[in-house]
């Protein structure tokens, strides 16, 4: 006689059982329960038996393992493993989902709250253990129900005795005495499977109860799936509480901001505003229709910068509408754009950060990660790091809400693929290459402003797309080797991006090598003047070429970005701006926004196509000190004399500075000359030095006299 089996998994945040019932099975075929007969370093004993452990599972094979017909265990809390049994008899598998770990599958199957329960029927959800108390006893009475469903009469009808956690031993309790002849018929098949099935499952020989206390630390399995016991991670609380029950935008004063908002650890979005400010009336009505959305999820506020002065001005709002994502203390402006797709999308993330916080990744989790996400900052702990560590690695995450992910681990397989030997360490992985932010110190690794102004540099994919949102990231100060390209030609779209990657990375990989031979040279420099001074025996010398330090960065030279932009989204901003048509196939332009000038052709004066071999033969001429082709502007010739001049200033204040003091003497002087011309000129044409008229003197002669000469003297 064949029999329906159940596949339950309950999941929870960082130990999410999994317990379940898979498809048809005969008892009468003498399985055995399918876990090796050898001892396992994480079983625990109880009553006499060997219980394994239970199984975690990944994101990978959840829909293939809750197919099957059974699952093994590997970690669970106390109120999981003791309810672990008669899986041969009743086809219930435990095992667990980390949340934290997976949240992409977590939140694709609908888990909002941890813990969450859930009994899964044939690869589907049947039924969810709702009751607010998820204790021992709560739980054990929700799978008695369903183990009395499945075979009448083979349960206690008192329920079992649960042991207290830890427990070596239980009492063992017979099934209902009104039924015992049906369960001692069923008694053949359970002993061939799981041995005595008059015992409870608490207390069977068979019974697959295990310990947590006496799980060894040291196990043999991966280590990477376990999240760190340092790191509490308090903020999974914050999905469990309601946020805007009410679904709209509280207006916020001074006293009800520093009661709500600041002096607490709820996460608000909050726009700041001005009601004669027209952006912000257009903003209001998408503002709204957000708080909605985000209703239950994410308190949503604003305040009134005419009304409230003096808290605007200590939040340092310059301009209107500006929007805030503010959790206790800490806070981060929303620079993206103002729809209401835009708005709800950022609203999701910055909520799910909060959430989630750090997640902790194993080399599993991260390889397929890597497959969805282009920017991944990875953060490798071990056991030394502190709680302040772990504290300042949480400030981080708000700022990349929107950017790029950031997680942590302390997995052994990722520390020896990217060679990392010394913890705590940060580094960013983009497209499978590593970049490392240097620390000297554990301390260096809490100094929140120049980790956050490191990321800021590095958490832009190698290729991004253009778009309005990261277009100042993207261009500002540096050469850009732009692709235009048309996503509607699927082949060549994929086959010109892959050529820009490559490029990218090439580049890139050049110029490291250049920065270290440069750097090389330095210290080779260095080394020989010590040399030099300690073979002529001068101390002044030696001491002078000791305190030499080399101070060559990468970014002392002008940077070079790549990005491809959709030529048919933006093909007015491209025609107008480059003279570039979509339509007559791919390009590439260099450009450079700072100086407002690009270039178009390669040294051999035909277009720069998507093609690595012409995009690195023309940038290798565009990138040196002194570019060697002639580039065009992208500006009128009044606009571009005006950043030649701007360019000149700030690549040279102290030349223009004496410039201006040169200039401004030299008209002085020139000034002065002009106005003592203009006075001795005067004099000559009136007669005299002293003008056209002599008002105090006695004129003689029919006019007076104003010749030359003595006016009372006598004339012969």
């Amino acid at each position: 006689m064949k029999r329906s089996f159940f596949f339950l998994s309950l999941l929870v945040t960082t130990i999410s059982p999994v317990f379940g019932l898979p498809g048809e099975q005969a008892v009468e075929s003498g399985d055995e329960d399918e876990i090796a007969p050898g001892p396992d370093p994480l079983s625990t004993v109880f009553n006499g038996v060997t219980v394994p452990p239970m199984k975690e599972l990944r994101a990978s094979d959840f829909e293939e393992s809750i197919k099957e017909d059974y699952c093994t265990a590997k970690k669970a809390a106390d109120t999981e493993k003791s309810l672990n049994s008669f899986h041969g008899y009743y086809g219930f598998h435990f095992a667990s989902l980390n949340c934290a770990a997976y949240a992409d599958k977590c939140e694709e199957l609908g888990i909002a709250g941890f813990p969450r329960f859930v009994l899964y029927y044939q690869g589907k959800p049947f039924d969810t253990f709702s009751n607010e108390k998820k204790g021992m006893e709560e739980l054990s009475s929700f799978i008695e129900d369903k183990l009395e469903s499945i075979k009448p009469g083979s349960r206690p009808r008192g329920g079992v005795h649960l042991p207290q956690p830890g427990a070596k031993e239980g009492q063992m309790i017979l099934p209902n005495k009104e039924k015992a002849d049906e369960s001692s018929e069923a008694e053949k098949p359970t002993k061939e499977n799981s041995g005595d099935s008059s015992k409870s499952p608490s207390d069977s020989k068979d019974s697959k109860v295990s310990k947590t206390s006496e799980q060894p630390k040291d196990s043999k399995g991966p280590k990477e799936e376990k999240a760190p016991a340092q790191d509490p991670n308090p903020k999974k609380e914050i999905k469990e509480k309601n946020y805007n029950l009410s679904g709209s935008s509280v207006s916020l004063t001074a006293e009800s901001f520093l009661k709500l908002v600041t002096t607490t650890q709820d996460p608000w979005f909050i726009k700041f505003y001005a009601p004669w400010c027209t952006h912000c009336q257009a903003l209001a009505p998408v503002w709204q229709q957000m708080a909605k959305d985000m209703k239950g999820k994410l308190n949503i506020g604003e305040v009134n910068c005419e009304v409230e002065r003096r808290l605007c001005k200590d939040a340092r709002i310059s301009s209107y509408p500006t929007m805030h994502f503010f959790r206790g203390g800490e806070k981060v402006q929303y620079e993206g754009l103002r729809g209401l797709g835009d708005l709800v999308n950022y609203a999701n993330k910055a909520t799910e950060v909060v959430g989630l916080g750090v997640q902790y990744v194993d080399a599993a989790a991260f390889k397929k990660m890597e497959e969805t996400e282009e920017v991944i900052f990875l953060y490798f702990f071990d056991h030394a790091t502190t709680s302040e560590d772990f504290a300042a690695l949480d400030r981080l995450t708000l700022s990349l809400v929107g950017h790029a992910r950031l997680v942590k681990t302390d997995s052994k397989e990722l520390a020896e693929r990217f060679r990392i030997s010394t913890w705590p360490r940060l580094l960013v992985a983009r497209d499978g290459t590593a970049k490392y932010y240097t620390a000297l110190a554990p301390k260096d690794m809490r100094d929140f402003r120049a980790v956050l102004s490191w990321m800021q540099s590095v958490w832009l994919p190698i290729v991004p797309e253009l778009t309005a949102t990261n277009a100042r990231d993207v261009m500002d100060g540096k050469y850009v080797v732009l692709g235009i390209l048309n996503r509607q030609h699927t082949e060549d779209f994929v086959q010109n991006k892959r050529e820009l990657k490559n490029a990218a990375l090439e580049w890139m990989e050049k110029q490291t090598k250049l920065f270290q031979l440069e750097r090389q040279e330095l210290r080779d420099a260095k080394d020989l003047r010590i040399e030099e001074a300690d073979d002529r025996n001068d101390q002044r010398a030696l001491r002078a070429a000791k305190s030499m330090r080399i101070t060559i960065r990468e970014d002392d030279k002008k940077q070079v970005g790549f990005a491809w932009v959709d030529g048919i989204f933006w093909d007015r901003w491209v025609r107008t701006t480059f003279g570039v048509d979509i339509r007559n196939g791919d390009r590439v332009i260099i450009h450079d926004e700072s100086n407002r000038r690009f270039w178009d052709s390669s040294p051999n004066g035909v277009d720069i196509m998507p093609s690595r071999t012409s995009i690195l033969e023309t940038l290798t001429h565009i990138a040196s000190s002194s570019p060697k082709l002639k580039s065009k502007s992208t500006v009128g010739f009044l606009e571009h004399i005006f950043f030649t001049i701007r360019t000149f200033v700030s690549s040279h204040p102290f030349i223009t500075l004496a410039l201006c003091i040169i200039s401004i003497g030299v008209a002085s002087l020139w000034a002065k000359r002009q106005i003592r011309r203009t006075r001795t000129t005067t004099g000559k044409l009136g007669g005299s030095s002293m003008g056209f008229f002599h008002l105090d003197g006695k004129e003689k002669g029919i006019f007076g006299s104003v010749g030359s000469g003595p006016s009372n003297g006598k004339v012969d």
